[in-house]
């Protein structure tokens, strides 16, 4: 039972990297630079996809809104760890902890799911390209990108209310770059295996059913592109799957490992690691593995901005 003498905090310091005060200029601009160019590619293709028409179909529609995503999640982190790099003052409010935990985890689960939904506009791309913008639709389009916000909404809301229930009387020093929750759930003056369980069951609903249903759509896709007689037609095939893999694989993964794995057995230097992969590395270069090395996309650059001629 809490001590009604107790007192609760107010405040975090987010104790960020370790490292010497002599790399912090270093990392500073490394991190500068890569979120200029995060704002800048992901900014790049939303307003190309909103421009040039050729680029409204369904695919290209959930590419704009996964840049947004990106664009979000990085901006609700990256410039206050830019901020506390330049300053000595590493504070943040309890609020504002609260609020950034919120909307890091209702972006980061909408994309979680959202990258199911590609997997399924590549699936009926590949296997029914006849009835392709029949099938999806800008209604069914809107109706999942609802979908995958929804469940961004609802299970950002359980995690932060589970993590945020529990008192915090000391000490208020976060060992992470920003307010993450099993970084923040190891200053709780309570037992948070409870918690622990409840990441592991959301984990398993936000991650691993929708990277479930990515595997079961990719093993009809490839199925389906060995029946392809065209070695050109089954190479096209296989470059647009491995895109999309390989960004997949970048943020769930290390989000996986992060919320699945029980509280007592992480390692604050590996959780910074991975979050920073999930978080930042992952949105910078998700523009160059899924659409600045695209075809389509560059003829829509050159086009907008009259330089040259569109590539055949």
């Amino acid at each position: 039972m809490q001590s009604p003498n107790q007192t609760f905090v107010t405040e975090f310091i987010l104790l960020g990297f370790s490292l010497s005060p002599r790399n912090t200029p270093l990392l500073f601009s490394a991190f500068l630079m890569i979120y200029l160019l995060i704002i800048v590619g992901n900014g790049l293709i939303f307003i190309l996809i909103c421009l040039d028409s050729h680029l409204h179909t369904p695919m290209y529609f959930f590419i704009g809104i996964l840049s947004m995503l990106d664009l979000g999640y990085t901006t609700t982190t990256v410039p206050q760890m830019l901020a506390h790099l330049a300053s000595q003052k590493k504070t943040i409010s309890y609020s504002s902890c609260v609020a950034q935990m919120y909307i890091f985890l209702v972006l980061g689960v909408t994309e979680s799911w959202l990258f199911a939904i590609m997997s399924i506009d590549r699936y009926v791309a590949i296997c029914h390209p006849l009835r392709y913008r029949v099938i999806m639709s800008p209604c069914l389009c809107g109706g999942m990108v609802i979908f995958c916000g929804l469940c961004g909404v609802t299970s950002a809301l359980v995690y932060t209310i589970f993590a945020m229930r529990l008192p915090y009387c000391g000490p208020n020093k976060i060992n992470h770059f920003f307010c993450e929750v099993p970084a923040v759930l190891k200053l709780a003056c309570a037992d948070t295996s409870v918690n622990d369980q409840v990441d592991f069951i959301l984990g398993f609903s936000v991650i691993l059913i929708p990277l479930s249903l990515i595997l079961v759509i990719y093993v009809n896709i490839f199925i389906s592109i060995l029946k392809i007689r065209s070695a050109q037609g089954r190479l096209k095939a296989f470059s647009t799957c491995a895109s999309h893999i390989t960004v997949v694989t970048m943020f769930c993964v290390p989000a996986m490992v992060m919320y699945m794995k029980p509280g007592s057995k992480a390692s604050p230097e590996e959780d910074k690691k991975l979050a920073l992969f999930y978080n930042v590395i992952s949105a910078f270069l998700n523009p160059v593995i899924y659409s600045l090395r695209n075809k389509d996309v560059k003829r829509a650059f050159l086009k907008v901005t009259g330089w040259g001629r569109p590539p055949e």
